[in-house]
């Protein structure tokens, strides 16, 4: 009886043919970038450079658009641009030609895309470009095509091969014209000293928003907060690590400024039998690292992994206002 599990085709070698198959596309794919890397080198540098600054310099938005897997590039080369400081949205191609076209205004700025420049759909736009005045920058393989010849500014990508054996499916096209996009949007951005706080703004979801949010929005405070102070007794600092459960105790001075720290790991070193009886100056390790609450999560994520730790203090003028754990940072999807 023929068993009922797939047969695992493979090479010659080792390898599964499949994984050979993945390997080609992504060299091929790779090909094109890099194609694209040296053009931008070259003469399409400058080419390049017009493109951003007419797009920074535009009083309206960037309209991208584009037809097929074209159409799918641009509407992810919008949502990248949107997201980034320069307001964009796509506009289906075919849709243009019935209503769409009242999306545009003549503050507009076009970007389309089209690996051939030949689609008869787009003459709506080209048409609409031309009787209103509105700059049109052509993302395509051909500046002699329809396209290429009634845009502004024409970003002629290098031809290369796909990466489907017959060389029909884009593939290879479609990397390059999103790669094109992104570097307009991280130009762009650059050039504006767009920050990461303004980025928060456009992106309050999913981890990228929580990582954008601040210390503040995650520490604990106030009686939640393990904390004694200099002098205590050893027996007195390990009641108050384990009624807070963060596996740690601040110590402060009479100012109420951090002066160190009593973790899980420091008992472990310094268990002896007088340890209960001790005080914490004793078993303290001084100088705590601390972080501001007006931090970046994602820059205290960075302190944590760096040091490998698992708890911060949280200060303001040395005085302690909070305590991190990573725990709650997983919890709430930031770590």
């Amino acid at each position: 009886m023929p068993s009922s599990k797939p047969l695992m085709t493979q090479s010659s070698g080792s390898i599964p043919t499949s994984v050979e198959s993945a390997l080609r596309t992504l060299e091929t794919e790779s090909g094109g970038i890099n194609a694209l890397a040296t053009a931008l080198r070259g003469p399409l540098g400058a080419t390049f450079a017009k493109a951003v600054d007419l797009i920074r310099n535009a009083k309206g938005r960037v309209i991208v658009t584009g037809l097929g897997k074209s159409g799918h590039m641009a509407r992810k080369i919008a949502a990248t641009l949107a997201s980034t400081g320069t307001p964009a949205f796509f506009v289906h191609t075919a849709e243009a030609a019935h209503g769409d076209l009242g999306m545009i205004t003549a503050d507009d700025v076009i970007m389309a895309l089209s690996w051939s420049g030949e689609q008869p759909e787009m003459k709506t736009l080209v048409n609409y470009s031309a009787r209103f005045a509105i700059p049109m920058i052509a993302v395509t393989s051909n500046a002699a095509s329809s396209l290429g010849q009634a845009a502004d500014i024409v970003i002629e990508l290098p031809k290369a091969r796909e990466a489907c054996p017959h060389n029909l499916a884009p593939t290879t096209s479609t990397m390059m014209q999103v790669a094109i996009g992104d570097a307009i949007a991280i130009a762009l951005l650059e050039g504006r000293g767009f920050t990461a706080l303004e980025f928060a703004h456009f992106h309050p979801g999913g981890k990228l928003g929580a990582m954008l949010k601040f210390v503040r929005d995650y520490m604990r405070t106030g009686a939640e907060i393990p904390v004694k102070p200099e002098g205590t007794r050893m027996s007195d600092a390990v009641v108050e690590m384990s009624a807070k459960g963060l596996g740690c105790v601040c110590i402060v001075n009479d100012a109420g400024e951090a002066v160190g720290i009593i973790t899980d790991g420091d008992l472990r070193r310094h268990m002896r039998p007088d340890l209960l009886t001790a005080t914490v100056d004793e078993i303290m390790t001084t100088q705590p690292k601390s972080v501001p609450p007006s931090m970046l999560a994602s820059e205290m994520i960075e302190v944590l992994n760096t040091r490998k730790i698992t708890t911060l203090l949280v200060t303001e003028a040395n005085k302690v206002v909070g305590i991190v754990h990573l725990h709650d940072l997983l919890r709430a999807g930031v770590a």
